[in-house]
């Protein structure tokens, strides 16, 4: 453990702060201002953390670069942009299952665990798009699918990593996963949902709350398991 390391954390949780009290506030002029700066601490925090165990690893290191750029992409206004965002994010949920898979025994794995909680992830998408959809462009309705169910399939590839390894590393990772997936659908109701008040509890302080604790509980949990 390196003091670089534990800067590196103390700097994410400091920027996550003053963020998350922006986002508390609804000040959106000052959120834009702490964005750019969130993730690129915690892969910094990643990276000198991960030197002590061989290294970072490739994926995870891929996963939460295209996390930034998802990050970046979504600061300015605009449809166009929103995309793009999504598809830097859906980048990061494939480089996550990529990063499960290596920790997964498929054979024995207990899938009539899986298969059922996998499906009700696919449901809670489709609902969540459902409401949505009365108010959301019809050009962002089917990329909007596409990405909740790829972060559904993450989780689900999170779930099985728990049930190969039942370490406390899985257990802290799939909480991430899990906290990740509710900020999504947090996200498009907070975007898209007329009466998102009615919802979500102060909007956007709901969405990176749990997405800042989501990014950092599965690096924290990967580096349980190296």
């Amino acid at each position: 453990m390196t003091i670089a390391m534990y800067a590196f954390l103390i700097l994410f949780l400091l920027f996550s702060g003053i963020h998350l009290s922006d986002s508390w506030k609804d000040d959106a002029v000052a959120r834009k201002k702490t964005k750019p700066f969130l993730l690129i601490f915690l892969i910094l925090f990643y990276v000198t953390a991960a030197r002590a165990k061989g290294g970072p690893e490739y994926h995870l290191l891929l996963a939460l670069v295209t996390s930034w750029l998802g990050d970046v992409l979504l600061i300015p206004k605009g449809h166009h942009w929103f995309a793009l965002g999504g598809i830097a994010f859906g980048a990061s949920h494939i480089f996550f299952i990529l990063v499960y898979t290596q920790n997964i025994v498929f054979e024995g794995m207990h899938w009539w665990l899986v298969i059922p909680i996998a499906l009700i992830y696919f449901a809670v998408a489709f609902a969540i798009i459902w409401a949505v959809q009365p108010t959301t462009p019809k050009i962002m309705v089917g990329p909007m699918y596409i990405y909740l169910l790829a972060n559904a399939t993450m989780n689900s590839f999170a779930l099985m990593q728990l049930i190969t390894h039942r370490s406390p590393g899985s257990v802290v990772a799939f909480i991430g996963a899990l906290l990740f997936f509710i900020s999504d659908c947090t996200l498009f109701l907070v975007r898209y949902y007329k009466k998102n008040e009615d919802l979500v509890f102060h909007k956007h302080f709901t969405v990176m709350l749990t997405y800042l604790a989501g990014e950092l509980l599965i690096v924290v949990g990967m580096l349980m398991q190296a």
